[in-house]
C-alpha cells in the first residue's frame, strides 16, 4: 500500500532539513559562531535557504516513484541524470559529477559505470541514504518491500554494500516513523534497533547498533563525535548520527534539525535525512513560519500530471 502523504510530507522536511542544514556551512560562517548560533536557536537570517543535491536527487526519485509506484532503475537514472543537468552546482560529490552526465544519453549505462566508480568499488558515500526517505514513507506498510525498494534505487549511483545498507536504514526508519502517524510516537532506541535488524550487515549496522544504546539526552556534539557527522562523506559516517536525532525528536521537526546542526561536518546531508525521516511522521507542523517562507521552493514540474 502507498502512503502518498508520508511520501510527500517527508519530502518537504528532507528539502527543509537540506536546505536549513546547509545554512551552517563553514563557507557562510566559521564553525564557532555557527556553534553559538545553533545552541541560542538563532534562525538563520539568509533568504531564501537553497536546497542541494540531496533534494535533487530526492525529488528524481520521488518523480519516479509518482509514475511508476516502484523503482524503475533506468527510469531512475534518467531523471538523476536531467536533474543534474537542469543545475549541476547544487553540491554534487566528485563520483555524481563523473556519473551523471554519462547517464543523460544512455541512462541503461548505469550498470557499468556505477560499478566501475571509485577504482572500481563503488561508491560508499552517503548519497543513496539522503535523498531516500520519502520511499519509505512511500512503502511503509510493507518493510520487507521498503528495504527492497530501497536498495533497488541506492544500486543505481551506489554500488558499494555500505552505500547500499545506508539507503536502506534510512528508508526503514521513515517507514517506522509514517506508519506511527496516527498513534503513540515509538521509543527512540526501539526505532534503532528495528532499524538495525533489517539493516544489511556491516559498519552502518554497527554504528546503528551504537546509536540505539546512546542515550537521548547526549549532547549531539559528543553524539556526532562518537557516531560520525558526515564529513567524511560516507554513510557509515552519516546515517547512525542522523537517525539517531530523528528518533529521539520524532514529534519535533524543529527540535530534531537543532540537534543535528549542532553536529556540524555534512550537515545538508545529516538535516536531510532527519528531516525526511521525522517529516514523515509529523509533516510540516510546527515550525516556525520564517523556515517555511524562506526555504526554496520545490519546482512546479514535481506535480505535472
Amino acid at each position: 500500500m502507498t502512503s502518498f502523504g508520508a511520501a510527500r510530507d517527508a519530502l518537504e522536511g528532507l528539502a527543509l532539513g537540506d536546505a536549513f542544514g546547509e545554512r551552517w556551512f563553514r563557507r557562510h560562517r566559521p564553525a564557532r559562531h555557527a556553534i553559538d548560533a545553533i545552541r541560542a536557536r538563532r534562525t538563520p537570517p539568509e533568504s531564501p535557504w537553497q536546497w542541494t543535491d540531496d533534494t535533487a536527487m530526492a525529488l528524481a526519485l520521488y518523480r519516479v516513484l509518482t509514475v511508476h509506484d516502484a523503482v524503475h532503475q533506468d527510469d531512475l537514472a534518467a531523471a538523476f541524470a536531467a536533474v543534474y543537468g537542469a543545475d549541476p552546482a547544487r553540491g554534487y560529490g566528485y563520483g555524481m559529477h563523473q556519473l551523471l552526465p554519462k547517464l543523460a544519453d544512455r541512462p541503461s549505462s548505469w550498470r557499468e559505470e556505477t560499478r566501475g566508480l571509485f577504482g572500481g568499488e563503488g561508491s560508499l558515500g552517503n548519497g543513496a541514504a539522503m535523498r531516500v526517505a520519502p520511499l519509505g514513507a512511500w512503502f511503509c506498510e510493507d518493510l520487507d518491500e521498503v528495504a527492497e525498494q530501497a536498495a533497488f534505487s541506492a544500486e543505481v549511483t551506489h554500488t558499494h554494500p555500505e552505500g547500499v545498507a545506508g539507503a536502506v536504514a534510512v528508508a526503514v526508519a521513515a517507514a517506522i516513523a509514517a506508519r506511527s502517524r496516527n498513534s503513540a510516537a515509538p521509543d527512540g532506541a526501539a526505532l534503532l534497533n528495528e532499524v538495525v535488524e533489517r539493516t544489511p550487515a556491516g559498519q552502518i549496522r554497527d554504528g546503528l547498533r551504537t546509536a540505539a544504546e546512546l542515550a537521548p539526552d547526549t549532547e549531539p556534539w559528543r553524539a556526532a563525535d562518537l557516531l560520525g557527522n558526515g564529513q567524511r562523506i560516507r554513510a557509515s559516517d552519516t546515517v547512525p548520527f542522523a537517525l539517531w536525532s530523528a528518533a529521539h525528536h520524532i514529534d519535533s521537526l524543529a527540535d530534531a534539525l537543532w540537534t543535528t546542526a549542532e553536529g556540524l561536518g555534512d550537515v545538508d546531508t545529516t538535516c536531510a535525512i532527519t528531516g525526511g525521516t521525522v517529516a514523515a511522521r509529523t509533516g510540516l507542523a510546527g515550525l516556525p513560519a520564517a523556515w517555511l517562507e524562506r526555504r526554496e521552493p520545490l519546482p512546479d514540474w514535481l506535480d505535472a500530471a
